[in-house]
């Protein structure tokens, strides 16, 4: 998630600044970005006028996004009343990733 990846860049950060380098903290860290990034892969359409910066598009075939998960047309895995506990709301972004694996794998086969 976006806070776990603010989490490890500023770990990250701190511990290059501080000259820990070679430290066993940073190696860790450093493995945790290189695993994040693993699946990482896509492409995004850039136009670029007058120094500003304009995404025109983006396709990510790994993405993690399913939009019928996350549709409020379309009802899925996901209860409303499953707000009110902390474990069924992580449950939805593990079984995410869960069928991201499997995806992997068959791809891999």
């Amino acid at each position: 998630t976006l806070f776990r990846s603010k989490q490890l860049s500023l770990r990250f950060s701190e511990q290059v600044y501080n000259g820990f380098w070679y430290s066993p903290e940073c190696e860790y860290v450093r493995s945790c970005i290189a695993k994040s990034q693993e699946l990482v892969e896509g492409k995004v359409q850039l136009s670029v006028l007058k120094g500003q910066v304009y995404v025109l598009g983006r396709e990510a075939p790994m993405s993690l996004y399913n939009e019928e998960l996350v549709s409020m047309d379309v009802q899925g895995n996901y209860e409303p009343c499953d707000a009110t506990g902390f474990i069924n709301i992580n449950a939805v972004r593990l079984k995410e990733f869960h069928r991201l694996q499997k995806k992997v794998a068959t791809l891999a086969e």
